[in-house]
């Protein structure tokens, strides 16, 4: 039988070195758990980023999953297939808008919704041709692509890969008063995380985004609300705009929408947006194909009918009080809403990394972000007894002297 290095070995020799993972090797996963190469089994705390909201292969979308590849995966949109338009329905009517446009990746789905706004910019507000401007948030993620990291205040996301797109300008997250001050006669978008992920989850102040949403509204600005992490149940709310009261005019989706077997992302608005595409101004060639619609309605529908956001809400409350109780050295705050939840290491005491190695190998699996920041995610289907069995654990890891 191999063993975890020869895989870890083999991954750093053929791959490029564009991550930095934990000396894991996960060969297995049902639920919330995985299995390593050796037999050993792990608390998944992680749920790659948000996309495994579902758990591991949940019945319903993996049977989904292999229906649809016995019949059909793949046409490209120079057709028509019978899966892709049930598919829009139930996602428009789950999330309030009137049209929905499918791709692939969380990237792609910005890159789309940045589309949408600039030619909305131009054909519906009346901006002159190529002064669009688009306001981000500081410490903001939406992709890799070379246009999202041009707008990215990461030095590393940027360097090397310019020359970048212009058009967009930084504010600070959270801060009403800097947007306000940001928005000009070019403006035709706000873009922005209503929880920061990767930036360590980064909570704004209650009511930031009806508050934008009200600014941007009497500007005639689009509100783009980035719901990839946040969104499908992990904070407590269908989408965490929720909390506000507002799903924004341009909704961004994926990750858990391929309920953790399939990529499938893409934006919804209302038609004034929607109406802006035309035949040939934008497409792809995997987006709405019917292997990814049906594996997206499947996911929806778990979402929905197991009450995932209700789930996320309940725990994800009652961890975050036992989390803060620890009363650990270490830990500067905690934050988060429902099951996305971030533990803050002090700057005295290091990175967060070497505490996610700790918990590694006591049998959880969680990972840093933003250098300081533990980011705790479990699949929505976790149980509370898994929990509470885990916070021992986190306690261990987290008391003086665990973490050399």
């Amino acid at each position: 039988m191999r063993s975890t290095e020869s895989f870890v070995r083999e991954a750093e020799r053929w791959s490029a070195h564009n991550y930095a993972p934990l000396p894991v090797v996960i060969e297995r996963g049902d639920g919330c758990w995985v299995w390593d190469v050796d037999g050993r089994r792990y608390l998944d705390m992680l749920s790659a980023y948000s996309a495994l909201n579902q758990g591991h292969r949940h019945p319903a979308i993996v049977g989904a999953l292999k229906d649809q590849a016995d019949r059909l995966t793949l046409t490209s949109r120079a057709f028509h297939n019978d899966r892709m338009g049930a598919f829009l329905k139930a996602l428009a009517e789950a999330t309030g808008f009137t049209r929905a446009l499918p791709m692939n990746t969380g990237a792609e789905a910005v890159e789309t919704a940045i589309k949408a706004a600039r030619k909305w910019g131009y054909e519906v507000k009346g901006v002159a041709e190529d002064r669009a401007e688009i306001i981000v948030c500081e410490n903001n993620f939406h992709g890799r692509t070379t246009t999202i990291v041009g707008f990215s205040s990461e030095s590393q996301y940027r360097d090397g890969f310019g020359p970048f797109a212009p058009g967009f300008r930084m504010i600070p997250h959270g801060e009403i008063d800097a947007l306000e001050a940001a928005i000009n006669e070019n403006t035709v978008a706000f873009l922005v995380e209503p929880i920061q992920g990767e930036g360590g989850i980064v909570v704004p102040p209650d009511g930031f985004l009806s508050q934008a949403h009200d600014l941007c509204r009497a500007n005639q600005v689009l509100l783009l609300n980035d719901e990839i992490q946040t969104g499908l149940g992990r904070t407590g709310r269908l989408f965490c705009g929720d909390w506000d009261g507002t799903r924004g005019d341009i909704l961004i989706v994926g990750k858990a929408l391929g309920g953790g077997v399939y990529p499938v992302s893409g934006i919804l608005a209302n038609d004034e947006i929607m109406d802006v595409f035309h035949p040939g101004d934008h497409g792809s060639t995997f987006g709405g194909n019917p292997l990814g619609a049906a594996v997206g309605l499947a996911s929806l529908n778990v979402i929905l009918d197991e009450e995932l956001a209700d789930r996320a809400l309940d725990l994800g409350s009652w961890l975050m009080d036992r989390l803060r109780e620890l009363d650990s050295p270490h830990v500067q705050e905690v934050r988060g809403r429902g099951l996305m939840i971030g533990v803050e290491i002090k700057a005295e005491s290091g990175t967060a990394r070497p505490f996610c190695e700790a918990l590694k190998e006591r049998g959880i699996l969680c990972n840093d972000t933003h250098h300081h920041t533990i980011r705790i995610a479990p699949p929505l289907v976790i149980q509370r007894e898994t929990l509470e069995e885990a916070l021992p654990i986190f306690e261990e890891v987290l008391r003086p002297g665990a973490v050399a």
